[in-house]
């Protein structure tokens, strides 16, 4: 039974071209700017900072492929461009043009299961649920 309001695994999940791939456990997302500052001669001081492009980093922990996915035989290896959706009680967060970074597993043999999966998006949508 799940508790109105938390996000359950169901409400984390990747999907790949419309069509849900496999279901995540929790997430970490990171996001960072490369932001520079601006000198001027005679300053002793900068006089702006100029933003940087965002960098999204996110760890998963336990994927669970869908049925689904299983019949179509995915090879999360293979994966590119492909999205992440966190339905949250008031909005999803979405992100896309997702590339994996590094996997990690330890389950069984034939086990649709992954363990760690680190990923890099390209972008980040926030919708009103």
């Amino acid at each position: 039974m799940s508790i109105p309001g938390f996000p359950t695994s169901s409400d984390i999940y990747l999907e790949a071209d419309g069509v849900r791939v496999a279901v995540v456990q929790s997430y970490t997302a990171k996001t960072t700017k490369n932001s520079l500052t601006v000198e001027a001669f005679g300053e002793a001081e900068p006089v702006a900072a100029v933003p940087g492009q965002a960098a999204y980093v996110i760890e998963l922990s336990r994927l669970y492929a869908t049925d689904q996915a299983i019949r179509d035989g995915i090879n999360f290896y293979d994966m590119e461009d492909f999205s992440l959706v966190i339905c949250k009680p008031d909005r999803k967060i979405i992100y896309s043009g997702c590339q994996w970074s590094s996997i990690q597993e330890s389950a069984s043999i034939g086990s649709t299961v992954l363990e760690k999966v680190a990923l890099v998006a390209s972008r980040r949508i926030e919708t009103e649920a």
